[in-house]
């Protein structure tokens, strides 16, 4: 039984010295000095709102591209320390000692870097020469501006990485087709082609367009499976369920996955929440919340709500109030009420809020159990902020 006490234990490593070298290189040109300058730099300053309304857990829509560079960012923050408290008001204005721009700067800066041996396996796997693949990564290694984007907090550098890593993905994953399908290491890179290109379209849209040119790809390729004599129709259906799983289904739902994780780390109320619905801003900390908390869903007595002209042209508007009256006398020398403006107001705000009440009692609030609003009964309206009455 000890019969393996005999004999050496051996372990052979192969260790591919372009690569190796090059992945050092590649840290050293994006992670050195890699705080300079102590300054806001170009986008960084509209990055780095995002960055600390996540600190914060304020929420905030971006329009311009979907959650995950946004987080990727964070997190950097998020291991340095930062607490969110810096003002991204300018281009050029000096971070103060509570922003750790290091950490911040650090993700963008390995994912330019990872770049370089990234660009060298796809050309090996490509089939062309060490010597073509080794020149093909010292022009990545040594571009200017992929140095400049890597070294910055910006999404570039990481997009570029996503949509290299499910190139060279796939080309691993086609290469094994040929012989050694369905093992682990081809479900490994086919799983991690999917996983990357839904990390390149939740970075920024642009990567749509490498996620669609793989799907095409793949549509080819299995188009050529088909007039393969030699798999069966039950290897054939295996083959498109194992592909429409890792490159269909499981992106989808990673890609709606990060739209999950946004949301439930920013659970608090911010500027962006107008553009919601009243019900989801209800959801949030803070805000509508504290006005709507504890309302009943049916409308009734001491109900707090809005009222919205949904035929209103040319968009739709909310029945609005605030502190400022009307003047005396205008201009023309015309009378006014000098009231308390009611206006329609197109944007979300807290001031489009009424307290519906009973003309008979006094009471503001919701009574337990609820008395509900029907059909012909006559209410008052109260302005929810300035507790005036809606003259109708």
């Amino acid at each position: 039984m000890l019969g393996f006490l005999k004999k050496p234990l051996v372990v052979t490593v192969e260790i591919n010295m372009n690569l190796v070298a090059l992945t050092v290189m590649g840290l050293i040109s994006r992670l050195w000095g890699l705080s300079y300058p102590r300054a806001v730099v170009f986008d960084e300053v509209y990055y780095g709102q995002f960055v600390s309304l996540y600190m914060k857990r304020i929420f905030f829509v971006d329009d311009s591209g979907p959650p995950f560079g946004h987080m990727l960012l964070a997190l950097g923050g998020y291991l340095g320390g930062f607490d969110g408290n810096f003002l991204w008001n300018r281009i050029g204005a000096e971070y103060s000692m509570n922003v750790p721009v290091w950490s911040l700067r650090l993700l963008p800066a390995l994912a330019g870097a990872l770049c370089v041996p990234l660009a060298y396996q796809i050309l090996v796997e490509l089939q062309f020469s060490h010597c073509a693949a080794l020149g093909a990564a010292l022009l990545i290694l040594l571009e200017n501006s992929l140095i400049t984007q890597s070294r910055f907090m910006l999404l570039e550098s990481i997009l570029i990485f996503f949509i290299l890593l499910a190139v060279l993905s796939y080309l691993k994953f086609y290469n094994l087709q040929r012989h050694s399908s369905f093992s682990g290491s081809w479900w490994f890179w086919l799983l991690l082609t999917g996983v990357a290109c839904s990390c390149a379209v939740g970075v920024k849209y642009m990567g749509l367009f490498t996620y669609m040119l793989l799907l095409t790809i793949t549509g080819l390729h299995f188009w050529h499976m088909i007039g393969d004599q030699n798999l069966s129709n039950v290897a054939l259906m295996c083959h498109f369920l194992a592909r429409g799983l890792a490159l269909v289904i499981i992106p989808m739902a990673l890609y709606l996955s990060f739209f999950y994780v946004h949301l439930t780390l920013l659970y608090r109320s911010g500027p962006h929440d107008q553009i919601m619905t009243s019900a989801f801003q209800a959801s949030l900390e803070g805000g509508l919340a504290r006005i709507t908390q504890g309302q009943p869903l049916e409308v009734a007595y001491g109900s707090q709500i809005t009222l919205r002209n949904v035929l209103g042209k040319p968009m739709q508007c909310w029945l609005h109030s605030h502190t400022n009256t009307y003047p005396i006398r205008y201009e023309n020398g015309r009378g006014s009420s000098h009231q308390q403006q009611v206006t329609c107001y197109p944007f979300k705000d807290v001031n489009n809020w009424w307290i519906v009440k009973d003309p008979g009692m006094q009471q503001l609030v919701v009574s337990n159990p609820p008395r509900p609003v029907r059909h012909g009964h006559i209410v008052q309206l109260v302005h929810g902020i300035t507790t005036r009455y809606l003259n109708t």
